[in-house]
């Protein structure tokens, strides 16, 4: 099959003048800001309430990002009734129980990736979402990018003809050995897999689906998480996935498409917004795809909650873009690598 002459046009979310819902958030951390400044940047959804184990860390939270109302009691804030859904920025290790709690309450919710902190806990999540009939979705960010729904587009037309290979890798330096940190407690499900490799595992099952056969390797930190692996991830009928994921040093962080019929190359930083090259069946550049939107970095997590907004005002309790069945899916792959790489489950460690 031959490429395509033009790249199909991404689909994009209505940033402003769509479906507003009026924000939650859970847990004001380092992610949760980022995600206020590019809410409130680059749509017109709002954030309404704030709240925080410490009173004062939610009031500076509240006071950074304009949020009218902010408190100490997570009960409190799914229960406000200015407040149409929650997202819950929490530890891995804290995302069900905090859900859980905005689901009960009649909230719909948004949850950091990983969605929870092992593919057990993802089915329960789930199980509680359908009884509540409220919307509930893992804020897997890569996925609304425009370039990721370009290329969603021409798998699904067949352009790289039978795919063989998808490589896929996330390296983050300068993170220090320190035991109290959230990124090396086994408590609070440290260690690359659940923090960085989850987003090469998502775009491999993006392109692939879940694996038959994994093979892993890699090192352990003195704390007992993972600190550096590779997997490869074998498929039925030969495909092959090869992800990687470490916070031991930076990477060039590509990820790769390859298809009898041409392939993809993604930047550096693949989980970001940004763009790709097409090249076809003679390694040569065809076609090449530049993000014009001008959200940059982290910038790209507006995107998730317009799209969240959308559903919502669709009647949609999941993402049909980003399903319950996927977040599942990509943490049963997810507890395969912590298990090949002798890691204690989270239930057992907490």
């Amino acid at each position: 099959m031959a490429l395509p002459t033009t790249l199909p046009a991404p689909v994009l979310p209505r940033l402003t003048g769509g479906p507003r819902l009026r924000w939650g958030v859970l847990a004001p951390g380092f992610i949760a800001g980022v995600f206020a400044d590019t809410l409130h940047r680059n749509t017109d959804q709002r954030i309404a309430a704030v709240a925080s184990r410490d009173a004062a860390r939610a009031e500076a939270f509240a006071s950074a990002h304009g949020i009218p109302e902010h408190g100490d009691d997570y009960r409190r804030l799914v229960e406000n009734p200015a407040v149409d859904i929650v997202y819950v920025a929490a530890p891995h290790t804290e995302h069900v129980r905090l859900a859980t709690l905005a689901l009960e309450a009649g909230k719909h919710v948004l949850v950091e990736k990983p969605i929870a902190a092992s593919a057990a806990e993802a089915r329960h999540l789930a199980e509680i979402a359908r009884r509540s009939g409220r919307f509930a979705m893992e804020a897997m960010h890569t996925r609304f990018h425009p370039k990721t729904t370009v290329i969603t587009q021409l798998l699904d037309d067949g352009a790289l003809g039978e795919v063989r290979l998808v490589q896929a890798e996330l390296g983050l330096g300068g993170v220090p050995v320190d035991p109290t940190s959230r990124l090396y407690d086994p408590r609070l499900g440290g260690g690359a897999a659940l923090d960085l490799g989850v987003y090469p595992l998502w775009f491999h099952d993006l392109v692939l689906g879940s694996p038959t056969r994994i093979e892993v390797s890699g090192t352990l930190a003195a704390t007992g998480v993972d600190d550096q692996w590779n997997a490869t991830l074998h498929h039925d009928g030969g495909a092959i996935g090869e992800i990687a994921a470490t916070m031991r040093t930076w990477t060039p962080s590509h990820a790769a498409i390859g298809g009898v019929d041409g392939r993809i190359h993604i930047d550096s930083r693949h989980p970001q917004p940004g763009g790709f090259t097409v090249y076809d069946r003679a390694n040569q550049p065809a076609l090449r795809f530049d993000d014009e939107t001008g959200i940059v970095g982290t910038h790209g997590l507006c995107r998730q909650a317009a799209w969240a907004a959308q559903h919502v005002a669709d009647g949609l309790t999941e993402s049909p873009m980003h399903p319950l069945s996927t977040s599942i899916r990509v943490l049963e792959t997810v507890d395969a690598v912590r298990s090949g790489l002798g890691v204690t489950p989270v239930e057992a460690a907490a």
